[in-house]
């Protein structure tokens, strides 16, 4: 019986570390060594990295944000695949003009998922192997920043604290 709580005490911790971190913004340290390599071959002056991991048109990808060589550098947003493959360039979208990028839809939903809410930053995910855009969005509600995913029609597809 003590094994049997040890064992499923491991579990919930587990499953909840996994959750947690689900939603982390990664140090350039955690980025997956694949993803890593191909990074920077392509950007090797490349400083303040972080990534997330994400989702767009059925793809598991990684979101890198870095800037070229200087703090004062614009940030740039490019994806990878996890076998480390450059999958596309995310274009940052000014939060004041989100209403003329984004579905109408869009408003609808975050309006659905929060009472109020404000975006603080957006991201438009073009598809490379086809039509189709999808956004990331960083809203803050009551307090709290969310991590929102949202497909071409806009629903949210993935939201995370």
């Amino acid at each position: 019986m003590r094994n049997y709580f040890s064992t499923l005490s491991g579990v919930v911790l587990t499953l909840f570390s996994v959750s947690v971190l689900a939603a982390a913004v990664l140090p350039k340290e955690a980025i997956p060594e694949k993803i890593l390599t191909t990074f920077n071959k392509s950007f090797p002056n490349a400083i303040s990295v972080t990534a997330e991991q994400k989702t767009h048109f059925g793809q598991e990808l990684y979101l890198i944000a870095f800037k070229e060589a200087k703090e004062t550098d614009e940030r740039n947003i490019v994806y990878y695949r996890v076998n480390g493959n450059f999958y596309v360039n995310g274009d940052e979208i000014d939060t004041a003009k989100t209403s003329v990028e984004m579905p109408p839809a869009s408003y609808e939903n975050l309006k659905a998922a929060f009472t109020n809410y404000d975006i603080k930053e957006a991201i438009l995910v073009v598809n490379p192997n086809g039509t189709g855009e999808e956004f990331d969005l960083v809203v803050n509600a009551a307090g709290t920043t969310w991590h929102i995913s949202l497909d071409r029609n806009g629903n949210i597809t993935k939201k995370e604290e």
